[in-house]
């Protein structure tokens, strides 16, 4: 019984062994260049820069790697590799790639069903997966990346261009640049404060997504922000807001600058902050369904056009509020131009010189004006 038992070990430590076959090579190539990979086969790509001014490949097979063709194509742009199944084996045998280059390296990088990962490059970085999560961080450049189910996660980086994902979620950490994330069906999030050895104050956040939320702890550019299907939350920007989603809230805690804000069907809650003398400062706030409620400095010079339509079917009556002194207007007669028959509130005044224009239009919902510090 002993003798079989140990026959068991050995034979299930040597499977183990074999089923992690893996090779590696390195080239002289040095910084400055491009790696190109193209995983026909579908798995892992992971490339790491360091300081070393070499290239090297380790490829991973969790079965025989002989079920695998690598070419490597060594130039003076840089290094192909390019992966093939030769489908010996029969069955599914996955492999990845742990590749190592120079921080200075450009990369375009191609797989047909498998994760990514990017950590500490500098260059300009494109690519796409067929299947898979993206994972990037300590970036700077220009990216152009594409998943086509999975989510993106960058972190601690300074990039412009576009990542985005056809069905999956959006998180930038410490990003900073003109960098945009959308997704087809995920929420978006920006989050932590801008990457300070590489930040710049003049970009804006664009985000965009077809049916999830979107997060923004800080704007300092401003933001321009759109979703198809979830609510917006942007707890502080300065210069402008620029929102809109088709079915969900709008929250913007903090603006320091002017605000266009629009929703097919929830509430706009904001609150507007800082110098009423400083910046562009004009509002213009919509619902199709929804309340309305607008915080600004008790100084700031307003000129107000407010409108809130309410429908013979609705549920409930009606109202504008306001803590500046607006004059309000109901219409007694129902107006059968547009199909439900509908009755309109106006108001409208100003404040001081009335500089600053503001703009606010909801249907079925309350519009409540409140005097901020």
């Amino acid at each position: 019984m002993k003798t079989v038992k140990l026959l068991f070990s050995l034979l299930l430590i040597t499977g183990l062994v074999l089923a992690q076959d893996e090779t590696e090579r390195e080239f002289q190539i040095g910084p400055g260049k491009q790696l190109k990979v193209d995983l026909n086969t579908g798995g892992d790509i992971d490339v790491r820069g360091w300081d070393k001014n070499i290239y090297k490949v380790r490829v991973k097979a969790d079965g025989d790697l002989e079920d695998f063709k690598v070419d490597f194509d060594e130039s003076s742009r840089g290094l192909d590799i390019d992966v093939t199944s030769m489908g010996y084996s029969g069955h599914r045998n996955d492999l990845g790639l742990v590749i190592q280059v120079p921080r200075k390296t450009s990369l375009e990088l191609e797989t047909m069903g498998g994760d990514v990962f990017i950590d500490n490059i500098e260059g300009e970085i494109e690519g796409e997966t067929m299947g898979g999560d993206l994972e990037f961080s300590n970036l700077s450049g220009q990216i152009e990346f594409t998943s086509m189910g999975g989510d993106i996660r960058i972190s601690d980086s300074h990039l412009e261009g576009e990542v985005k994902t056809m069905g999956g979620r959006v998180e930038l950490n410490k990003v900073s640049g003109s960098l945009k994330g959308s997704s087809m069906g995920g929420d978006v999030v920006y989050s932590g404060k801008t990457a300070s050895a590489k930040s710049s104050s003049d970009e804006e956040i664009r985000i965009s997504t077809m049916g999830g939320a979107i997060r923004v702890d800080s704007a300092p550019a401003g933001a321009n922000v759109s979703t198809m299907g979830g609510d917006i939350r942007i707890r502080s920007a300065a210069r402008y807001v620029r929102a809109k989603t088709m079915g969900g809230d709008i929250n913007l805690d903090e603006v320091d600058g002017g605000t266009k804000a629009s929703t097919m069907g929830g509430d706009v809650i904001v609150r507007m902050i800082g110098d009423p003398a400083k910046g562009d400062r004009d509002v213009d706030l919509s619902s199709m369904g929804g309340d309305i409620e607008l915080t600004v400095p008790a100084k700031l010079a307003m000129d107000f056009d407010i409108k809130l339509t309410y429908t013979k079917n609705s549920r409930r009556s009606y109202k504008i509020e306001s803590d500046f002194p607006i004059k309000i207007e109901e219409k007694n007669d129902w107006d059968y131009s547009e199909g439900t028959p509908r009755k309109y509130i106006y108001g409208g005044g100003k404040t001081g010189d009335g500089k600053y224009k503001i703009k606010i239009e909801t249907i079925n919902g309350d519009i409540r004006i409140i005097k901020g510090n």
